[in-house]
């Protein structure tokens, strides 16, 4: 099956014990975001709130704690998956982070792979009790300032010390999951936010996570040949001059090659791209 299809050959001898896997691991994934978050990580993150000298910075590492080992739990128990992220994505700092969405996997995986982050979210989940306050905590953006207007500009006025101690801000400018792996059309915050505050912005594309949590089920699809990969596919300077708009062309374009997309989607004038 090619690379790109979302559903796979099942593993010699795994046909049987298949559904059971997808099952299992589900439940173990879930098991892991719940008790293991009460039991292990709630702790910590009192500890963070009530004497972390940077609250926002602790938070954001223990977010990529929790994560880095969901995916490592994923990885040991679900048979045929593997991740490939080349050591040198893990070391991008002080930069916006833009890349194509097409799971729910995506987010966690890139707050897996940096320490330092934030991210832009939808507005909505900051008023969801408790996951928004850790929201508010993590010092992630809202993505309208509709009805959070003071975090939004709380989290612009703390982005030049953000990146000057190398924090990274990643954003899907799609805004949303693409189902058929098309490229959507182009929100322009990211873009707006690089020329802003003058750092690069390192283009990723992800692969197959879609392939591990399907949009179209509940449960994990197990026991398949299954590489997730994270390729950084290319990076505009701030010195080159780009106008926003030459930006975004110049991403579309690096990104529908990785996919092998050739349709021709025009860019859109919304906000900016969320979790």
């Amino acid at each position: 099956m090619a690379e790109g299809s979302s559903a796979g050959q099942v593993l010699p001898g795994y046909g049987a014990v298949k559904p059971a896997f997808d099952i299992g691991v589900t439940i173990a994934a879930w098991i892991y975001y719940t008790l293991g978050y009460l039991l292990f990580f709630a702790p910590l993150y009192v500890a963070a709130a009530l004497f972390a000298s940077d609250r926002q910075e602790a938070f954001q590492r223990l977010n990529h704690r929790f994560y880095r080992i969901f995916f490592r739990l994923l990885l040991k128990i679900t048979p045929g998956l593997s991740l490939e992220v080349p050591a040198d994505i893990r070391a991008i700092r002080s930069a916006v982070v833009v890349s194509n969405h097409i799971s729910y996997l995506d987010p966690v995986l890139l707050i897996s792979l940096f320490p330092k982050h934030s991210t832009i979210v939808k507005g909505a989940l900051f008023n969801i009790p408790f996951f928004g306050r850790m929201l508010k905590m993590s010092g992630y953006i809202p993505s309208s300032a509709e009805k959070n207007p003071d975090l939004v500009i709380r989290g612009m006025e703390n982005l030049p010390r953000f990146f000057g101690t190398g924090g990274t801000l990643f954003i899907f400018p799609e805004g949303t999951r693409s189902r058929s792996r098309e490229i959507r059309p182009f929100n322009k915050g990211a873009f707006k936010i690089a020329k802003r505050q003058n750092v690069p912005i390192q283009i990723l594309f992800i692969r197959n996570t879609d392939r591990l949590y399907r949009p179209d089920r509940f449960w994990f699809d197990t026991c398949v040949e299954n590489r997730i990969t994270v390729e950084r596919i290319g990076e505009l300077l701030p010195e080159t001059g780009a106008s926003v708009s030459e930006q975004m062309a110049r991403v579309r374009r690096q990104m529908e090659r990785a996919g092998g997309n050739n349709h021709q989607n025009h860019c859109s004038n919304n906000s900016y791209g969320v979790l």
